[in-house]
């Protein structure tokens, strides 16, 4: 029964995203990628928010051969879709990449007013850095539909990598259901089992738009989550800044200073010792699977609390109490099993992926 009502409020959900779009629219580990087993490049589409994790998150997947990106895909989140999209042009064109279709999506969640995040991203979304005007074009396609149309092209092979709130993916799914079994997998940045960055319980990127969270959780298709649990234990240091600056380059000098932001920004907090890159945390588990412990769990996304609207709330050990009506109350049976729905991250080799990321990128 409580499957049956969920499923319900779900299917109300995306009837409603139907209403809505057209405000939100401009006009346990995973077994390795079957590409990488014969040494092909995994095809990605990143959806992103740009963002100062994002920015180095799109020159790791530039700058790693495992993977080939198809698109990168801009939804409004730490900074407006406009700004978003005009720093993604200009990532691109600094690392070379006008070969790569950037497309901008929603410019506001589904539901709730847009929330953007200048504080950990500084004014311009690039922590102050400054880029040159872009070279590359814009892509006249809408984010969304531009997902549908790869995942159609390339089936089963498509892997999304969304590391801003989930909108982008959520009308994707709602216009084109059918993408869901030809998507290989989604590793998002996203969430956590063990506490929130905007409330006590819940993260950015699913705050920001949880009901399209709970449409691409319960969508069907593969889920690995990167969350807090893993990135806010991984952090850039001065050190590896320092690193970064020794080998200099047009690109490595942009990441040098989104991460000294980053770590200025986080060490300010009195609660970090480093800045956390959240976002190419995600990148690097397509690039690399033992970069990541995860755990399978039942995760669903809290749409309605007053304090937890927002939360990933996670199943550790896949099962809740059974209740049957006994008289005038009810009668606990037992337990009984959920299924899993998402490879949860839960530990991390942090020394690991910061080494990966300095070595992409620097020199470049």
């Amino acid at each position: 029964m409580t499957e049956s009502v969920f499923a319900r409020g779900l299917g109300r959900k995306t009837a409603f995203l139907c209403v809505v779009m057209t405000f939100v629219c401009f006009g346990c580990d995973v077994p390795a990628a079957l590409g990488q087993e014969h040494g092909e490049p995994t095809k990605v589409i990143l959806d992103t928010d740009p963002g100062t994790d994002d920015a180095l998150a799109m020159l790791l997947a530039f700058n790693s051969p495992e993977l080939h990106v198809e698109a990168i895909t801009v939804v409004a989140g730490n900074m407006t879709a406009d700004a978003g999209f005009e720093n993604a042009l200009k990532i691109a064109s600094l690392a070379g990449r006008c070969d790569v279709p950037v497309a901008k999506g929603a410019i506001r969640p589904l539901l709730q007013e847009l929330n953007t995040g200048k504080f950990w991203n500084g004014a311009n979304g690039l922590g102050g850095a400054e880029l040159p005007p872009a070279k590359c074009k814009a892509g006249a396609a809408f984010a969304p539909d531009l997902i549908i149309e790869l995942v159609h092209k390339y089936p089963h092979q498509i892997t999304l990598i969304p590391v801003g709130p989930l909108t982008n993916i959520a009308i994707a799914v709602a216009k084109d259901p059918a993408i869901v079994p030809l998507v290989k997998e989604v590793v998002l940045m996203g969430g956590g089992i063990t506490g929130g960055n905007v409330t006590a319980v819940a993260e950015y990127n699913i705050h920001s738009d949880p009901e399209a969270a709970s449409i691409v959780f319960n969508a069907g298709w593969p889920i690995t989550m990167v969350g807090l649990d893993v990135t806010e234990i991984t952090l850039v240091t001065d050190e590896d800044v320092a690193r970064l600056e020794s080998k200099p380059g047009p690109e490595t000098t942009f990441a040098a200073a989104v991460a000294r932001f980053q770590i200025g920004t986080y060490q300010g907090t009195g609660i970090f010792h480093g800045g956390a890159v959240h976002d190419a945390m995600a990148v690097g588990q397509v690039i690399d699977r033992t970069i990541l412990k995860t755990q399978d769990m039942r995760v669903d996304i809290e749409t309605d609390g007053k304090f937890t609207r927002g939360m990933t709330v996670a199943n550790r050990k896949n099962a809740i109490e059974r209740n049957v009506p006994e008289g005038d109350h009810l009668q606990s049976m037992g337990l009984e099993a959920v299924e899993p729905n998402v490879h949860v991250a839960v530990g991390a080799d942090s020394r690991k992926f910061v080494d990966m990321l300095i070595g992409r990128i620097s020199g470049k």
